[in-house]
């Protein structure tokens, strides 16, 4: 029986997996990195950019408040005067637990995984809601290369203190690109302004000895991944079937992998049944196929919404290995 990282490669590379990769069960993520806040359900709170984020009871998830009080980045030309990016921290001590964590892993099994977002468009939106954001590239593409080129560079130190903390074989990175039916912007301003970061980003990550980029977009995103090709994506994580997941394993495959088409929104909400995820699974799976591909919900992470269903996806795949392999 191959390991889990074994199967996960050679489900990616076109060998000879012995079964289906289970949702994110070769990821091992430490979650103890310094940097970077995140609400929980019900709470308000300001992150180190200045970025206020509100989780409200009830919701999935949050988001960043962009009303004229909360929003950070007020007017793109003068993007200087308002953007400062965080100290990263640099002591031994402020990486210790994460560290210490990594040292347990047996990463003949896993992959150790870190946990990056957001990611750099998200950056963008964040700062200064979605709608300046998108004016922002159609008005004032100067600044906003600038600004681009500033949130890379961060990135960048970012990417340097997880690599000589950490010496990580795997980065989960969130940039989500599109919406369940398009992508955000076209391909072409998609080429312009956000393929030169992803490209120094991620190839910073290969030449410093991290073997797999997950890039997660629970989007539609088809029209891109010639782009993430190119930036050196080996795994898209989030894909739904809007992309016709199929279509994009028989025209990419041995480029990428393609890690979803189980849509949480379709499994993952409160009315749901252990029917529902066997149901879901199974499509993907006998649509998908073997290779180059890895069933899984496309959420963020290894987790679901409401609790059980997670397990219930992991049960399901386990059976269609038995059916399919």
């Amino acid at each position: 029986m191959l390991s889990k990282r074994q199967n996960l490669m050679a489900t990616i590379k076109g060998g000879n997996p012995d079964r289906f990769v289970k949702q994110y069960e070769f990821m091992h993520f430490i979650m103890e990195t310094p940097g970077g806040r995140f609400p929980e359900p019900g709470q308000t709170i300001k992150n180190d950019w200045g970025i206020t984020f509100k989780w409200p009871e009830g919701q999935l998830g949050g988001f960043p408040v962009h009303d004229d009080e909360h929003k950070v980045l007020k007017d793109i030309t003068e993007w200087r005067k308002y953007v400062k990016a965080p100290e990263i921290p640099a002591s031994d001590e402020a990486w210790a637990a994460a560290a210490a964590h990594a040292q347990r892993v047996d990463r003949n099994e896993e992959f150790i995984t870190v946990f990056v977002a957001p990611g750099v468009f998200e950056m963008c939106h964040h700062l200064m809601s979605m709608e300046d954001a998108l004016m922002a590239l159609y008005e004032e593409p100067e600044a906003m290369h600038e600004l681009i080129a500033y949130l890379t560079e961060h990135e960048l130190a970012y990417a340097q203190a997880l690599i000589d903390h950490l010496h990580p074989d795997c980065i989960f990175h969130h940039d989500d690109w599109g919406s369940q039916k398009s992508s955000f912007i076209s391909p072409a301003m998609f080429d312009e302004f956000y393929l030169p970061a992803y490209k120094k980003i991620y190839g910073f990550y290969k030449d410093n000895g991290v073997e797999l980029i997950v890039h997660h977009s629970d989007s539609y995103a088809a029209n891109l991944v010639p782009y993430m090709i190119e930036m050196g994506v080996d795994i898209w994580q989030g894909v739904m079937t809007t992309n016709n997941t199929p279509e994009l394993i028989q025209n990419y495959g041995g480029q990428i992998s393609f890690m979803g088409d189980i849509d949480s929104g379709v499994v993952d909400f409160p009315e749901w049944t252990p029917e529902i995820a066997a149901r879901e699974v199974e499509r993907a799976c006998r649509n998908c196929g073997k290779l180059f591909f890895i069933p899984c919900l496309t959420q963020g992470g290894n987790w679901s919404s409401f609790p059980g269903v997670y397990d219930a996806v992991s049960e399901a795949i386990d059976k269609m290995t038995k059916e399919m392999f």
